[in-house]
This record gives structure tokens, C-alpha cells and sequence, in this order.
């Protein structure tokens, strides 16, 4: 997610880089945000992650809501835009399906990311009052299953899987799977299990279309 400023920026006026690198402080944040959930994480521990005060937090990021928001975006970039994108150039859809979820299975348990899938996890229990941050973490969830779907839709294009599909539910319960997997991630699980469960990912698909020689 692009920023107004570089972190490296110069503070106007007095001629020294900004207290803060924003990249580094949104993934201090993000650990934050990860490890206890959106509304039990407080500002004061927050910036403490951060290494800032709560004025440079509000007059960079405007408010706790917008700095969950913005370190939600960097963590989706940060981690799955690249298997996103390796996913959908892959030609064959049974190995699309088997390298995402494998991809997935070391993201979901890697040092860097301690507690399975944000998007899965940070913003559970939110309250209803915080609208924003519930439509973009559900437009988020939407967006995973939508890369499904097209996929799929491809993929019966392409003649890989039959025309009757039901792409909708197949590209749900691929979904859940992947969602499922960040539970399991939290609870503790080792990569070899969780690679096991994600194995399953491809036995969701129709059996592969052959085609009969005469």
C-alpha cells in the first residue's frame, strides 16, 4: 500500500530523518494487531511497538481504526500478493492449487508471521460500531475467494476441469480450507501437519479432464 511520504523523509524545518521508519513501525503494529486482535490492542502498547509517542501515531497514521487498516494492506502485500500471482500464472489449475496451498502452509507458520492469517484472525470480535475495518477485512475474505473462482472459471475455459463445476461452492470451500488452516496455524500445529491438511486442497478439484484418442 503506497504511503504519502517516505520513511526516510525529512522532517521540515529541521533538517534530520523522521523519528520513525513507517514501513518498520506498520510491521511493529502489525505483530500487535496479530497477536491480540484489533480492539484489545491499545494505543500506549502500540506505540511502544512502535518506538513512537501517540501525537507521531495520530499524526501519521490519523487514528488506531486507519493504522489497523494500513497494516492490514501490508500484511497482504508483504505475504500473499506474490503466491497470489504465481497462483493465477500457474498454467496447470491441480498445480496451482497444490503450490498455493504449500506456499501457504510455511506464510501461515514462517517466525515473521506469529499467529496464522491476519485477516482470518486480527479482526475477530470487532464491534459493530467499527464499520470500516469490518467491510474491509470482509472485502478482503471476498477478494481470496473471488482469486478462486476466476481461477477456475479459467481453468474450465482451458478445458483442465469439467464445464458443470460448481465453481462458486468449490472456490468456497477452498476458501474456508485456507482459513481453516490459520486456525490451526495458531494452535500450534507443525508445518509438515499443516502441509498435510493443505495437501487436501487439491483433492477438492473434479479429476482432471483426459482426452481420448481414436
Amino acid at each position: 500500500m503506497p504511503t504519502k511520504k517516505s520513511a526516510r523523509s525529512v522532517q521540515q524545518g529541521k533538517g534530520r530523518p523522521r523519528a520513525f521508519d513507517r514501513s518498520e513501525a506498520l510491521h511493529s503494529a502489525l505483530t500487535v494487531f496479530w497477536q491480540q486482535g484489533y480492539e484489545p490492542a491499545s494505543v500506549a502498547e502500540l506505540c511502544k511497538a512502535m518506538q513512537i509517542n501517540p501525537p507521531s501515531l495520530y499524526a501519521s497514521f490519523g487514528n488506531k481504526a486507519s493504522l489497523f487498516l494500513e497494516a492490514l494492506h501490508h500484511y497482504e502485500h508483504t505475504y500473499w500478493d506474490e503466491p497470489a500471482k504465481r497462483f493465477l500464472a500457474e498454467p496447470d489449475i491441480y498445480s496451482a492449487v497444490e503450490n498455493f496451498f504449500n506456499e501457504a502452509a510455511k506464510i501461515l507458520l514462517s517466525p515473521e508471521t506469529p499467529c496464522g492469517c491476519m485477516v482470518v484472525l486480527a479482526a475477530v470480535n470487532i464491534s459493530e460500531t467499527e464499520k470500516e475495518i469490518i467491510e474491509s477485512v470482509r472485502e478482503l475474505r471476498l477478494a481470496t475467494k473471488k482469486m478462486f473462482a476466476d481461477r477456475l472459471r479459467q481453468a474450465i475455459t482451458e478445458g483442465q476441469i469439467p464445464a458443470d463445476t460448481d465453481v462458486p461452492a468449490l472456490a468456497g470451500a477452498l476458501n474456508t480450507l485456507l482459513e481453516g488452516l490459520s486456525i490451526q496455524a495458531r494452535d500450534g500445529l507443525f508445518q509438515s501437519e499443516l502441509k498435510a491438511f493443505a495437501s487436501y486442497a487439491v483433492r477438492m478439484l473434479p479429476p482432471r479432464i483426459t482426452i481420448k484418442h481414436e
